[in-house]
C-alpha cells in the first residue's frame, strides 16, 4: 500500500463502513440534509468512477469541479482518485473568458457541474475543444441553453457501487486552481503522498506524521468517533477540500454546507455538535461574531475545540472578539498556501503592533530568493518550503522555474511571502511580494496596513493598495468598510489610529469608503478591485486629495 489518497479512504471504509462519513445541509431555512456512512460515500464514489472509465476518461486525464459545496463535490474527487483522473477545482464565480482561460489551461476532458452555472458553461463550451464529458447536478434553470450534459442521478446510476480498480501510486496527481490575488489562475501539481505528508499532516495534524499507509486505519479501528470536522468554506478553494480529508484520515465525521451563512453555520454547531472548525480570516469570523452578539446570541458552542483559521490573516481585534464569545476554544491562526500546504501557526503575540508572528514547522525557513540561502536573522527574505512540495505548476514551465527549485538532494518551493525570522527561528510574514507598495522608496506591505486599520473601532473591513503617485511614486491607499451605524471617520481620524502602530511612510494617504469589502468566496483579499477602487477614488478626489494624504504622510 502506497500513501494514494484513495488506498487511504478505502481502508479507512473497510474499518468503519457504518460510520457516519458526511453530512450535507443544503440551503439555508430548507431542512434539507443529507447522511452518508463511510460504507455509502465509499459506493457512492465508485459509481462515479466506474462511469468516468466507462464514459472513456483515461488515467492521468483532467476533470473539472465546478461546483458548490455538496456531497457531489466529495463524492466525485473520490471517484476521480479511484480513477485515478486528476480532480481540478473550478471557481465558481469566475465568467466565460476566466472560464475558457482555466478548461484549456487544465486540459480538461470532463466536467462536473451545478445546474446553476449552465449558461457560462454553454458559452465556455464551444472554445474549449478537449472538454468532451460533462455531468450536471441539478435540473438546469428555466430557459437555459441547451448543454448536452449527463444528469448527475444517471451517471451515478450507470456506474457499478463496487471497486475493481487497477492499481493507483502515491504519484497520481492532485492539481489545485489557486487563483492568488494577481494574474490568472495557476494550477498547482501535488504528488498525492506530496499533498498527505505537507496538506494533510501526514495523517497526524497535531502530531507526529504516520510512519506506514497501514497506519491510518489501524488507528482508526483503535480509536472511536466523536469528532466532527467543518470545513466552512468553498470546497473549492484547496483548505476546505483538504479539510475533509483530514477528517476522513481520522475516520471521522464531515459536515458541508452549500453556503456560508453565518446564522446557519452556527445553528449546525449547535445541532451537530462540531468540535473542529475551519475558515478563512476576518472575512468568515467577523459575521460570526455579528451573529453571535446579535440573532444567534446564546447559541451552544460549547462542542467546539478548535478553529482554524487559514488563506488570510485573522487580525488581533477579531480574534479578541471571538475568544470572549466562545472562550472554550482554540482559535490557530494557521499559515500556508496552495503551494506549501501547512507552514505553521500564528504566536499568541501576533497582532498589529508586532506583525503576522509564526511559529513555522522544521521544514519552513525564510532565504534569500536569489542565492536560496537562509537570511539571517532580521534581514528580509522570502519564505520558502522543503521536502513535500509540489512538481510546479501544470502549462506553466516559466512560472516553475521561477518558484520551485532543488537544492542538494530536497525539492524546494519559493513562496510569494516576504519576511523576516528572529534568533528563536520565529517568522514575522511582511506580506506578498507583488502586492508590496513602494511609496518613496520604501516598501508597505498591505496585511501590515490592514491589520492596525482593522483595529479601528469604526471599521469593519479593509484593503490597502497602492496608487500612482507623482511625488511618491505610489501613495498607500485605505479602501474600508465602515461598521453598521458607525460615524463617518475622516482621512485625519484614520490617519491617526495608525500612526501609534505604524511608521510614517506606512500610514494611508488616501481613504476611500465603500459599501461592501470585494473578496473572493472563501474570504480571499481581491486586490486588483481594491487597486481599481482606489485609483478611482484618487482621480476623483484631484489634487486637493493628493495633497492632504502627501502632508499627513511620511517622515
Amino acid at each position: 500500500m502506497e500513501y494514494n489518497l484513495a488506498d487511504l479512504f478505502e481502508s479507512v471504509v473497510d474499518v468503519v463502513p457504518d460510520r457516519e462519513a458526511l453530512v450535507y445541509i443544503d440551503h439555508p431555512g430548507t431542512g434539507a440534509e443529507r447522511r452518508l456512512t463511510y460504507a455509502q460515500l465509499d459506493a457512492a464514489a465508485n459509481r462515479i468512477a466506474h462511469h468516468l472509465i466507462d464514459s472513456g476518461i483515461r488515467p492521468g486525464e483532467h476533470l473539472g469541479l465546478h461546483l458548490y459545496n455538496g456531497i457531489e463535490y466529495l463524492q466525485t474527487v473520490l471517484g476521480c482518485l479511484k480513477a485515478r483522473v486528476v480532480p481540478v477545482n473550478v471557481n465558481y464565480r469566475y465568467v466565460e473568458d476566466e472560464l475558457v482561460y482555466l478548461y484549456r489551461d487544465a486540459d480538461l476532458v470532463a466536467l462536473v457541474f451545478d445546474a446553476e452555472f449552465t449558461g457560462r458553461v454553454a458559452v465556455a463550451l464551444p472554445r474549449t475543444e478537449k472538454l468532451r464529458h460533462l455531468v450536471r447536478v441539478g435540473a438546469p434553470p428555466e430557459g437555459a441553453p441547451d448543454v448536452p450534459a449527463i444528469p448527475f442521478a444517471e451517471a451515478e446510476a450507470s456506474g457499478s457501487p463496487e471497486r475493481g480498480f487497477p492499481a493507483r501510486s502515491a504519484d497520481d496527481l492532485f492539481i489545485i486552481y489557486t487563483g492568488g490575488t494577481t494574474g490568472m489562475p495557476k494550477g498547482v501539481m501535488w504528488r498525492q503522498e506530496d499533498l498527505f505528508f505537507s496538506g494533510l499532516g501526514g495523517g497526524s495534524p497535531t502530531g507526529e506524521p504516520v510512519k506506514k499507509p497501514e497506519e491510518i486505519a489501524e488507528r482508526v479501528a483503535a480509536g472511536g468517533d466523536g469528532i466532527t470536522f467543518f470545513p466552512t468554506p468553498p470546497l473549492m478553494h484547496g483548505t476546505s477540500t483538504l479539510t475533509a480529508f483530514i477528517g476522513f484520515n481520522f475516520g471521522q465525521r464531515v459536515v458541508v454546507h452549500r453556503k456560508f451563512v453565518p446564522e446557519e453555520v452556527l445553528r449546525t454547531i449547535e445541532k451537530e455538535r462540531v468540535t473542529s472548525m475551519s475558515l478563512v480570516g476576518d472575512a468568515m469570523v467577523r459575521p460570526l461574531i455579528d451573529a453571535l452578539v446579535g440573532p444567534m446570541k446564546g447559541t451552544d458552542c460549547s462542542s467546539m475545540f478548535s478553529v482554524s483559521s487559514s488563506g488570510a490573516v485573522l487580525s488581533e481585534t477579531v480574534r479578541e472578539q471571538f475568544l470572549a464569545l466562545v472562550p472554550n476554544v482554540m482559535l490557530l491562526n494557521n499559515f500556508g498556501s496552495s503551494e506549501s500546504g501547512f507552514n505553521g501557526t500564528a504566536t499568541a503575540d501576533s497582532g498589529p503592533d508586532t506583525g503576522f508572528r509564526v511559529r513555522v514547522n522544521a521544514r519552513t525557513q525564510v532565504v534569500d530568493p536569489v542565492t536560496h540561502e537562509p537570511v539571517a536573522p532580521g534581514d528580509v527574505g522570502r519564505v520558502a518550503q522543503r521536502g513535500h512540495v509540489p512538481l510546479g505548476y501544470y502549462n506553466d514551465p516559466q512560472k516553475t522555474a521561477e518558484t520551485f527549485f532543488r537544492k542538494g538532494d530536497e525539492r524546494w518551493v519559493l513562496l510569494g511571502d516576504m519576511a523576516t525570522v528572529d534568533e528563536e527561528g520565529v517568522v514575522t510574514v511582511l506580506g506578498r511580494g507583488s502586492q508590496c507598495i513602494n511609496t518613496g522608496g520604501e516598501k508597505v506591505y498591505p496585511e501590515e496596513v490592514e491589520q492596525a486599520l482593522k483595529a479601528h473601532p469604526d471599521v469593519y473591513d479593509a484593503l490597502v493598495a497602492g496608487v500612482p503617485d507623482t511625488k511618491w511614486g505610489n501613495h498607500v491607499a485605505a479602501v474600508v468598510q465602515l461598521r453598521e451605524g458607525a460615524a463617518r471617520p475622516s482621512l485625519n481620524d484614520i490617519q491617526a489610529h495608525c500612526r501609534a502602530r505604524l511608521a510614517g511612510y506606512k500610514i494611508p494617504r488616501q481613504l476611500v469608503l465603500t459599501d461592501r469589502i470585494q473578496r473572493s468566496p472563501s474570504g480571499k483579499a481581491d486586490y486588483r478591485w481594491a487597486r481599481a477602487v482606489a485609483a478611482e477614488g484618487a482621480a476623483a478626489g484631484g489634487a486637493a486629495g493628493a495633497a492632504a494624504g502627501g502632508a499627513a504622510g511620511g517622515e
